[in-house]
């Protein structure tokens, strides 16, 4: 079969992959571009374990066609921590006990990464439909939201 190259930005580093056409993005990221972080749970977009930012906004990897992405930025997971740092809301999770099972949590990360970054100081209200699109069996939301609300605090230098 075929394949086409594919370029984009994954996590700051210029990528480059040959994809087969009709390929969703999900697959590209793991298969070709080595990143693991995008979780594939239903593979039909009712989930949200597959999110990633693409130019900052969430979209469902596993319901996004990889040729759309060509030149465009990709940010998962993989790439929220700086160095040997967590990034805030990773440490909110971890010390919040907001992750259970784990299954959900980088399509967490990513849906609440995008709110902090375009509302830096958001209602718990808002929080909770930033994430609606996300399912958790574990948690029960409330340690995702409070974690969420925590980092953002941190985020702005106030005491969570």
């Amino acid at each position: 079969m075929a394949r086409t190259p594919l370029t984009f930005t994954l996590n700051d580093a210029e990528t480059g992959v040959f994809v087969v056409p009709g390929s969703n993005l999900l697959d590209v990221l793991r298969r070709g571009a080595g990143d693991l972080t995008p979780k594939q749970g239903c593979a039909q977009g009712t989930c949200g374990s597959c999110t990633v930012l693409i130019d900052g906004v969430p979209h469902l990897s596993c319901l996004t066609l990889a040729e759309t992405v060509e030149g465009r930025r990709i940010d998962t997971t993989g790439g929220l921590a700086g160095g040997p740092d967590l990034h805030p809301l990773q440490q909110a999770v971890m010390e919040g006990f907001a992750a259970q099972c784990g299954f959900c949590t980088a399509g967490m990360l990513m849906a609440a990464k995008a709110l902090l970054d375009r509302t830096p100081n958001p209602t718990r209200d808002e929080v909770i439909e930033a994430i609606s699109g996300n399912l958790c069996r574990c948690t029960g939301y409330e340690p995702i939201v409070d974690a969420i609300l925590t980092a953002s605090a941190r985020m702005q230098g106030r005491t969570a």
